[in-house]
């Protein structure tokens, strides 16, 4: 899968918020994808903190079966440490490599952290889509800002986020008695979008399919089954 080359990685932390507020102007923010996504990627890190080096994976699903189409993943050392605002910065490298390895190309990504749900409205999910160059939405666990009511308790149910004046994710319930998670855009989506892959790539669990077997993956956790496997 081609990766786009947009700056250098290895910057600070004034000349990262800079390329966030540059880049963001560059997130589309309406829906791309004529019809529902067939295959969707999830992706995530796995940190090794004593030896400061990081484990991507990258794990392909085709729905609706969620059968799993590819896996690959990428491992070496990490040149940031963990700075709120600033994960792309320290996962991008690694995730993109691992997506440089994928022999299909995903119609949709999902990734687990932020989109523009995000101080300066350029989260991971935004990095990654803009790299990427496919439509992409983040899934994050917690908000990194902005401040909603919570949803009803029943699967679908949503409710707004909004940071200074601007609705940027959405609290959406994905499984009874379960924490919401927050879904934002990343890029070439809207949030109805967004939120529409999360509830089809979710199922028994919290988290959508591909971002969970993502995390198995990037702890070195097997994986169900693959296909053909």
């Amino acid at each position: 899968m081609r990766v786009l080359q947009l700056h250098d990685w290895d910057v600070g932390t004034a000349q990262a918020a800079m390329l966030q507020r540059d880049l963001t102007s560059r997130v589309v923010r309406s829906r791309c994808l004529i019809s529902a996504p067939r295959l969707v990627a999830g992706c995530d890190l796995a940190v090794d903190r004593l030896r400061g080096r990081g484990k991507a994976a990258v794990v392909v699903v085709e729905l609706p079966s969620m059968e799993i189409v590819e896996v690959q993943l990428a491992e070496g050392p990490l040149s940031w440490p963990y700075v709120p605002g600033f994960l792309s910065f320290r996962e991008c490298p690694l995730v993109l490599d691992a997506f440089s390895h994928l022999s299909v190309e995903p119609d949709a990504v999902l990734v687990d952290g932020q989109g523009i749900a995000h101080p300066r409205r350029f989260g991971l999910a935004c990095h990654l889509g803009l790299c990427l160059d496919v439509p992409t939405a983040g899934c994050a666990k917690s908000l990194l800002c902005g401040v909603c009511d919570p949803p009803g308790e029943e699967p679908g149910a949503c409710t707004e986020v909004c940071d200074r004046g601007e609705v940027v994710a959405i609290a959406l319930r994905t499984r009874s008695g379960a924490r919401p998670v927050y879904v934002s855009i990343g890029h070439k989506t809207d949030l109805a979008g967004a939120v529409e892959w999360v509830l089809h790539c979710t199922d028994r669990h919290r988290l959508p399919e591909p971002t969970r077997l993502a995390h198995l993956a990037a702890g070195g956790r097997p994986l169900p089954w693959t296909r053909g496997g």
